[in-house]
């Protein structure tokens, strides 16, 4: 059997087959995006890596060493926020060329510095090697969180009203025009969307807010698409859900980028991937105190955007008219190793 037979996520149970159970200090292991460790005292360690890959989640001629190097730490602060937690400390893998520009590994520092000290981490060590092939960057970000206000995935309840930060889809629009740039585009909407897309903004304060709060249940960063997270959301929760499609927040820029393309903005939100805003579940009965304590600490707003059902339900978008598109099979989420490919000209979306 190969990987790509097998699809990522049977990769990784079957690692986790292999491992065993987890030691009795390991709170949260493998299943979510975010590893939390009980190390003794009030709080949580909470560990996450990712790596990026040349050809895969980005190009060097689309993006500047600096702003990757915004986007590799932003990435891995939104699975930090998700869980309600504070970034600490942060590791960094380099498998580089050698024939890698100097000047390339200075900005990708700067960058990697500018966001970390935003988030209030720091690098504190790593290692380099030569890669014979394309680069590779790996992060590997170190964080804490109180017991209380940390959130999982699971958690979901029968009736939750499921809300989302911000905007859906601006990220793959900027995508979009990277891979193939529109004539008749605002510069305004051009510079919004590229910007989500190559530097995105974590949403660590409205993640604390959130876990401090109480009152959400489940939440996940929308990295791999709306509909594929909260499928996420489901299963750890063994859930259904429906999302209200006239209810998905979309931004004028995605709509102008969309309607230049001549594709529906909704199949940008719902499945474009890579927002990095925070998708959650409350009890619908606080839906109006919980994003009330967002926007005025914050300015950013969480629109409710549907609810959770039995699992027996399904995961599914709703139409106005009651028409429905049936994600419970296809809200697997981002698979590096799906035979026929879900990438979309050698970049992840």
């Amino acid at each position: 059997m190969k990987i790509s037979e097998l699809g990522e996520f049977g990769l990784i149970g079957r690692i986790a087959g292999i491992l065993g159970p987890a030691p009795a200090d390991v709170v949260v292991g493998i299943g979510d995006d975010v590893a939390v460790l009980h190390v003794g005292g009030s709080e949580h360690l909470l560990a996450t890596c990712d790596i990026q890959v040349e050809g895969v989640h980005f190009r060097q001629d689309a993006t500047t060493p600096r702003q990757l190097g915004r986007k590799v730490a932003a990435i891995n602060v939104s699975d930090i926020a998700a869980m309600g937690g504070t970034p600490r400390w942060a590791l960094v893998s380099l498998a580089l060329p050698d024939d890698t520009a100097v000047a390339f590994v200075d900005e990708l520092y700067k960058g990697l510095e500018e966001q970390l000290r935003w988030a209030g981490a720091a690098v504190v060590g790593g290692n380099c090697s030569r890669a014979s092939g394309e680069m590779m960057i790996d992060l590997c970000l170190l964080g804490s969180v109180q017991p209380d206000c940390m959130i999982l995935r699971k958690g979901a309840r029968v009736g939750d009203s499921v809300l989302v930060t911000g905007t859906l889809g601006d990220s793959r629009a900027g995508l979009e025009l990277i891979l193939a740039p529109l004539g008749e585009v605002s510069e305004a909407a051009r510079r919004a969307v590229t910007e989500r897309h190559l530097t995105p903004r974590p949403r660590l304060k409205e993640g604390q807010i959130l876990g401090a709060s109480g009152m959400v249940h489940a939440m996940a960063d929308v990295s791999d698409g709306l509909m594929s997270d909260l499928g996420h959301i489901c299963r750890a929760g063994n859930v259904g859900a429906e999302i209200w499609m006239e209810r998905v927040p979309v931004s004028e820029a995605c709509l102008e980028i969309a309607k230049g393309s001549g594709v529906d903005p909704l199949t940008w939100a719902l499945a474009g991937g890579e927002d990095y805003e925070l998708l959650f579940t409350v009890d619908s009965r606080h839906v109006a105190s919980v994003a009330d304590a967002v926007w005025r600490q914050t300015g950013i707003t969480c629109t409710e955007v549907g609810r959770i059902l039995s699992p027996e339900e399904g995961i599914r978008a709703v139409h106005p008219d009651g028409r429905c598109l049936d994600f419970t099979a296809r809200a697997g989420g981002w698979d590096h190793f799906a035979r026929g490919g879900n990438e979309k000209r050698g970049m992840k979306t």
